[in-house]
């Protein structure tokens, strides 16, 4: 790792620990530092056995450092979005890379329960934030989160009570990472097995709450008037669909993303391999053809399906331009797809951004903009696909006519006889 990566993450230790030391109530006895430090180990521990790009090790870092700085709003439920707010700051103060502060906070969010990882790194930070579950501090770590949430909500959770969650919580929770599967999951699973012992005859609580491991009383004090549960119940159900859909687009462009990569990485892979092989022919064997006629077919028969192959992958991974304009018209009308750097290179910042705002003051032309920006990312991916699958059969079943041509000429070519 280069310098300038540790001595941001050594700032950014001191930052948080003094943080955590000013800033977080004492009464979080186990989301604090101590946990914060368990993450960040563990982290390390998955970056090195991923053996991680030194860029990827920074995102995780920085993210485990990060992740729980949001409890210092004493809001349990919703810490995740103030510690990316707090992750962005710092990082910005420090002139870290944009994309590396959107790295960061997406891999915070992942934590959010339920997690939803994408990218390695995402997985990784949430395996590690719930490294515990795995491991003989599971005990410990568990009567301290007891404690914690007795002394917030200042309700005492009976043994029975807290024994239900964890059975619910464990039996939702899964690991993403194949490491912590294989030397985590086991360990989890013999935890499970012995909270169920305890409780054979107890009947598992399946609420929400279950799931956040938290009562439902918010860390805010609530009014007992019906009406205001009511609207907060609607409140917190709208959050949590706006958020669910969020995901679900987050994770299915990026889905789209990674095939598209795929298909541009198994293009390039065919357009070098046959250009290297009609390289060498160009240059060696037609010049042999002279001597060797009964060769003269079969070469040819090569070259085509070489041709044919590198055309078809160069067909996959060629871009198609729009115009790259819109008119004040389509936007009012909510035609044009803003999301899409095709249908707007060519307009002016002004017009864009006041497109864009005029875009983002109404969900419903906000949604319908993400769902045909991944439908015609689907269109794309079909596309490529397509060609990239004439490419490989091309590939594929004219190398073996093109070897069978050139054993039936080597069988069929006269004997010389020996002077």
């Amino acid at each position: 790792m280069s310098m300038d990566s540790q001595s941001l993450l050594q700032e950014t230790e001191r930052f948080v620990t003094h943080f955590f030391a000013t800033r977080v109530k004492p009464e979080f006895l186990f989301h604090n530092i101590d946990h914060t430090n368990d993450v960040v180990k563990a982290s390390t521990t998955l970056a090195n056995y991923y053996q991680l790009p030194e860029n990827d090790r920074l995102v995780l870092l920085l993210s485990a450092w990060f992740h729980d700085t949001g409890y210092s709003s004493g809001n349990a439920r919703w810490h995740e979005t103030v510690s990316k707010e707090i992750a962005t700051d710092f990082l910005q103060q420090h002139q870290v890379d944009a994309a590396v502060i959107e790295q960061v906070g997406n891999a915070i969010m992942a934590t959010q329960w339920p997690q939803c990882p994408v990218t390695l790194t995402e997985q990784i930070l949430c395996d590690a934030d719930l490294f515990h579950l795995g491991n003989d501090q599971f005990d410990e770590k568990n009567k301290l989160l007891r404690k914690e949430l007795n002394m917030l909500f200042d309700k005492k959770l009976s043994k029975k009570e807290w024994r239900q969650k964890n059975i619910f919580f464990l039996q939702q929770h899964r690991y993403f990472t194949d490491y912590a599967r294989k030397n985590l999951q086991p360990v989890k699973e013999r935890h499970l097995a012995a909270l169920l012992e305890k409780a054979p005859e107890e009947q598992v609580d399946t609420a929400e709450q279950a799931i956040k491991n938290i009562p439902p009383k918010p860390v805010e004090a609530a009014t007992s008037h019906p009406e205001h549960h009511k609207t907060a119940k609607v409140k917190v159900k709208g959050e949590r669909t706006e958020r669910g859909i969020s995901t679900m687009f987050r994770i299915m462009s990026q889905n789209h993303v990674n095939l598209s990569q795929m298909a541009d990485s198994k293009a390039n892979i065919m357009i070098s391999v046959n250009t290297i092989v009609m390289s060498i022919m160009v240059s060696v064997l037609l010049g042999k053809l002279q001597f060797y006629p009964e060769f003269t077919w079969p070469t040819i028969i090569l070259l085509v399906v070489c041709l044919g192959a590198v055309v078809f992958a160069i067909l996959a991974t060629r871009p198609n331009i729009t115009k790259g304009t819109f008119t004040e018209e389509d936007i009012k009308n909510k035609k044009i797809n803003l999301l899409f750097f095709g249908n707007f290179y060519n307009m002016s910042l002004h017009e864009y951004d006041w497109a864009m705002k005029e875009m983002m003051k109404d969900n419903e032309y906000l949604n319908s903009s993400m769902i045909k920006d991944i439908y015609f990312l689907g269109v794309v991916l079909a596309r490529k696909y397509k060609f990239l699958r004439i490419s490989y059969n091309i590939f594929m079943f004219g190398l073996i006519g093109a070897i069978l041509a050139f054993a039936i000429a080597f069988l069929l070519q006269p004997n010389v006889p020996a002077n």
